[in-house]
């Protein structure tokens, strides 16, 4: 027999699981115990104890003939007497048919009283006079026979077995009550969320979280933060911090919002956490959105919970039905027909079952046990669908704390916090606080100031190229607030830190002019974004959809420069427009990098005062540019990678245009260059990176070009036309095809940088010595084979590019070139060699004079 404990194993669970018990479980398991105390000891007490006791059932002695049996079976004579004397005297046993019962099973007290009558005539008439029961003639061995064999004959089935059938009820019951934490699809989810549930609950941020919210409605307290100035980290005590109503900047139909402009406070030590402390909460944070994802895909464990409540109540059911027929069967006395009397003798017995009153006890025990169960499945399956259990509301707790943003839930997720809060609603609470996006920038907030101190962010700041003073900051979890105390920073860049908030503190960065924001929607408070629109003057913005470009970007007034990078194009719309730009009255220069297939009608609105314009294609073609001639105050202008094939139109209207752009496109003939004439500012043209093939005469009427830039292209001539352009300062025609310098090239007295490299030359004509104002000339990558004397005349030139021609030797004449020096001088070092010595420490001098490297 097993024992108690054995059996109460099968009710184990583990204690953590406990929280998911809700009372009723509870006390149903608590009854399971009873019942299953009820059943070993009814077990206990049949094994031990049980047993009946039966009497043969004598004939009538009133009359002397035969009295057939109950069941008309062989009838037995009884003893006849005529008198007491007689029947003391002579006893004897006649049967009516002489095989019915063998001679050798009656009684020796009988036989032998056939043979000595005188003998034993005394002492039966003293037994007679001492007894007045009556006589059965049967011996130990046959009570005993009887009692087992009426037993099993005459109790009812649910006497014997009762305590088996409690038991195995009692099991099952126990097993379906915790199936739900024993099956493996099930349990790993609830083991995850019990684990995941206790750590929150004794997380210290938890407490730290819920604090502060009941500390914010205080004003006692409120007073006591603003006073103290013990520690340097600030947090803004906005409550709808990260509630998109109020926090973050958005262009809606209504007009643009900020958020709210909160004062700043001083978190009292006893909330700040250490570094382990928040490195775990940011661990159950990312654990809670997993779960979160995981759990709320199904309802599983719902619909398990709901399954064995309902076994449990058709167990119920049925246990209450059969049970309640057997409570009158059990009785203390039954009638026993064994049918054995040609081994006994008698047909009927009277039993006594001595365990009946008890067992009655018992089964009406475990009746009353049993409805109770029952009663609580019933209550069980009505509150299961009272109320929408797969649907979780955080109401309650938005409405007591800052946390507004904490989400509903449902499904599996749902049930089981429903479940929790049958325990204690407390762990909820607690729970909500790990999946509000507000509480998780609070806290990543907290851990990032302790992170990135005054310090060590002044480590990370240096000098860029315009030798201001510069801080990158990258893949952080938000600005630090040690940022804002940098006051003489010139120039920050804020790279992929989703969760960016520029708070009021920035007002004290006085030097702030330029601003990176790349993939980083930044939010702004109301002080905050006023000092940038009257600071701010560049501004960079990288993006990948439009919609990331932050909203109050469109509301700065005395910015400058304005550059976004990013997709501008979509697969639905022909082109996703920009905000309105008409704020920025004082935006002089426009760069956009992206994919358009025309320019964005909203840059219009700062055409007048736009003065720059720049559109870098990443090899999309641009193909409307009508309204480029909108944009009359434009001088500078770039439309590179734009796919164009022939120079657009509506550039020809450009009036003020100074400097034309059209690097790397399509460009295959440029006949169109004679209506720059009209273009009389015009100075600089960069056709480089096309397909141009020649240059045509027209060139000569774009009188004003100083610069013309035509490398990477499929020119083989030099038109004379080119050097009628007095004013060129600068000629570009590297990696062409070029096979001979014009001797033409002697009339622009103006040069001052003249590049063919990568080309066929393989003689210099004298004439290009002439340029006296040459500091710059690269002839790389040619086939020249000498260098004449004559370039001692270029007394300015302080930049020389031989390398990947064919020379042998280089003129000792280079010496007399009084700015150039080695490091202007690019060839090879066995070239070098050749020049005498005194030639070669002249160009090793250290004049300190920088040389222009080409441009």
């Amino acid at each position: 027999m097993f024992t108690l404990a054995e059996v109460a194993s099968l009710s184990d669970i583990q204690p953590t699981y406990r929280i998911l018990k809700p009372w009723w479980d509870v006390f149903m398991d608590y009854l399971a115990v009873v019942m299953l105390m009820v059943a070993i000891f009814a077990g206990t007490m049949q094994l031990t104890k049980d047993q009946v006791v039966c009497l043969p059932v004598l004939q009538s002695t009133v009359s002397p003939k035969v009295q057939p049996d109950t069941a008309g079976k062989a009838d037995f004579t009884t003893v006849e007497t005529t008198t007491v004397q007689e029947e003391a005297s002579m006893r004897t046993v006649s049967f009516e048919s002489p095989t019915t019962v063998a001679p050798d099973i009656l009684l020796s007290r009988a036989t032998s009283s056939q043979y000595q009558p005188t003998e034993s005539g005394q002492e039966l008439k003293k037994e007679q006079k001492d007894s007045s029961g009556r006589k059965t003639n049967l011996d130990f061995q046959q009570y005993v026979f009887i009692n087992q064999m009426c037993y099993h004959l005459a109790l009812p089935w649910y006497s014997k077995y009762f305590p088996y059938l409690v038991l195995i009820h009692t099991i099952i019951l126990i097993v379906s009550s915790n199936f739900w934490f024993k099956y493996p699809k099930t349990c790993s989810k609830i083991e995850h969320f019990v684990s995941i549930l206790g750590k929150c609950f004794e997380s210290p941020w938890t407490t730290k979280a819920l604090s502060e919210t009941a500390c914010e409605d205080s004003e006692e307290n409120k007073q006591r933060l603003t006073g103290a100035q013990s520690l340097p980290k600030y947090v803004s005590t906005s409550s709808d911090e990260g509630s998109p109503s109020a926090s973050t900047p958005m262009i809606t139909k209504s007009g643009f919002k900020f958020s709210a402009d909160k004062p700043m406070i001083e978190i009292p030590s006893v909330t700040i956490l250490d570094k382990k402390d928040g490195e775990q909460a940011k661990a159950l944070f990312e654990k809670v959105r997993k779960f979160r994802a995981h759990v709320e895909d199904s309802d599983l464990i719902y619909k398990l919970y709901v399954g064995q409540t309902v076994i449990k109540t058709v167990k119920f059911i049925f246990i209450l039905c059969y049970t309640a027929n057997f409570v009158n069967t059990i009785s203390f006395e039954h009638i026993c027909n064994p049918k054995v009397e040609h081994l006994i003798g008698y047909t009927q017995f009277e039993c006594t079952h001595n365990m009946a009153y008890m067992l009655k006890k018992l089964l009406i025990s475990y009746i009353s046990l049993i409805c109770v169960y029952g009663f609580i499945c019933l209550y069980t399956l009505f509150w299961l669908f009272r109320i929408p259990l797969k649907e979780y509301s955080f109401e309650k707790v938005r409405e007591e704390s800052s946390f507004s943003d904490i989400p509903d839930v449902k499904n599996d997720f749902a049930f089981l916090l429903h479940m929790v809060d049958q325990y204690d609603q407390l762990y909820s609470k607690r729970f909500g606080v790990f999946l509000s996006e507000v509480s998780e920038n609070k806290l990543r907030g907290i851990s990032l100031n302790h992170e990135w101190t005054y310090e060590k962010l002044r480590q990370h700041v240096s000098r860029n190229a315009q030798d201001k003073q510069e801080l990158h900051l990258f893949m952080l979890s938000g600005v630090p607030d040690a940022v804002f105390d940098l006051t003489d920073l010139d120039v920050l860049k804020l790279e992929l830190i989703p969760e960016a908030k520029i708070t009021a503190k920035i007002s004290q960065m006085t030097n702030l002019q330029e601003l990176h924001l790349y993939h980083c929607p930044a939010k702004v408070e109301q002080t905050a974004f006023s000092f940038l629109r009257d600071h701010l003057r560049c501004l960079h913005v990288k993006f990948t959809d439009v919609a990331e470009i932050p909203a109050w970007v469109y509301l700065l007034k005395t910015l400058r420069e304005l550059y976004l990078i990013g997709n501008l194009n979509s697969e639905n719309n022909k082109m996703i427009g920009l905000e309105s730009l008409r704020e920025l009255r004082h935006l002089k220069i426009l760069h956009v990098k992206s994919n358009l297939t025309k320019i964005p009608p909203n840059i219009t609105d700062v055409a007048p005062h736009l003065t720059k314009l720049v559109i870098h294609n990443d090899g999309t073609k641009l193909v409307v540019l009508n309204s480029l001639k909108k944009m009359t105050n434009v001088a500078e202008l770039e439309l590179q990678n734009c796919e164009l094939e022939r120079i657009p139109h509506a550039i020809f209207s450009l009036s003020n245009l100074q400097e034309l752009d059209l690097k790397s496109n399509s460009i295959r003939t440029i006949e169109e260059i004679i209506s720059f004439q009209h273009l009389k500012r015009l100075t600089c043209l960069k056709l480089w990176h096309n397909k141009i093939v020649s240059i045509p005469s027209s060139i000569t009427h774009v009188k004003n070009l100083e610069s013309l830039y035509l490398s990477n292209n499929k020119l083989e001539t030099l038109p004379a036309a080119v050097f009628s352009l007095q004013k060129l300062r600068c000629l570009d025609v590297s990696y062409n095809s070029i096979a001979v310098i014009p001797v033409e090239i002697g009339l622009l007295q103006n040069l001052q940088h003249f590049h063919i490299t990568g080309n066929k030359v393989d003689v210099l004509p004298k004439q290009l010595f002439k340029c006296v104002k040459l500091r710059t000339l690269s002839l790389g990558q040619n086939c020249i084979t000498s260098i004449p004397d004559k370039v001692s005349q270029l007394l300015q030139l302080t930049y020389l590019e031989l390398k990947g021609n064919c020379l042998d030797r280089l003129p000792a004449t280079l010496g007399q070139c009084q700015l150039l020096r080695k490091s202007g001088l690019v060839v090879e070092d066995h070239l070098f060699d050749t020049l005498p010595s005194e030639v070669k420490e002249v160009l090793n001098q250290d004049t300190g004079i920088p040389f222009a490297n080409g441009i």
